[in-house]
């Protein structure tokens, strides 16, 4: 098992938990916990896949990563209702998906051949539709159009992978770096509140006479 395909497996087992806690606030049915863990652990995976043109998708060709998925589910809606689980799990464990699933994008468009800047954009595709699904099934708005920083953690993140992957072919720092760089901006995020400066036209907000 290479680092790559364990990083992967952990990214299902993380965004598996993420979308089942999520589908727990909604009150889902175990069937409804599953399908929303699955759409949210392989969402991202998927749609790379599709825009590559890879065939068969990932989980078609190797049906562990279904298992594995539908196993975090099932843990996590038996232990949910054993113990009460902390209120920011779900924003943390998000956190880390996001990270390795940044980096698995990026490596697999890479090995495809394809543009430095496709590699980027997959990165960001593969760790963030993911997370946009489990929010838009559960009647949320999705992480990546609030105001914390998520998309641009992602994209950096999968910038400093790329490169360092590009200058020094096969280092094996690079997909660490990659996922580090994520993870802590995203982190901060959710502890400071950080955030790009946010649109206004002149004038607007201001009190109307």
């Amino acid at each position: 098992m290479t680092i790559l395909y364990a990083l992967d497996l952990f990214g299902v087992v993380v965004f598996a938990v993420t979308g089942a806690l999520a589908a727990g606030r909604k009150r889902m049915d175990l069937f409804g916990v599953t399908v929303l863990a699955l759409a949210t652990a392989l969402g991202g995976g998927t749609v790379r896949d599709l825009v590559l043109g890879a065939r068969p998708v990932f989980w078609v060709a190797d049906p562990l990563y279904v298992v594995v998925g539908a196993s975090a589910a099932l843990l996590t809606f038996t232990v949910a209702r054993l113990w009460r689980l902390p209120p920011r799990l779900l924003l943390v464990g998000d956190a880390f998906g996001l990270a390795v699933f940044t980096v698995i994008g990026a490596g697999k468009a890479l090995a495809m051949d394809t543009s430095p800047l496709i590699c980027v954009l997959m990165g960001v595709m593969t760790g963030t539709v993911g997370g946009m699904t489990r929010d838009i099934l559960s009647g949320e708005i999705p992480l990546i159009l609030r105001r914390e920083i998520y998309a641009t953690a992602s994209l950096s993140g999968a910038v400093v992978y790329i490169v360092l992957s590009v200058v020094w072919p096969g280092a094996w720092f690079a997909a660490a770096a990659g996922v580090a760089v994520v993870l802590a901006m995203r982190l901060a995020a959710i502890r400071f509140g950080l955030s790009l400066p946010t649109f206004l036209p002149t004038g607007e907000g201001e009190a109307e006479v």
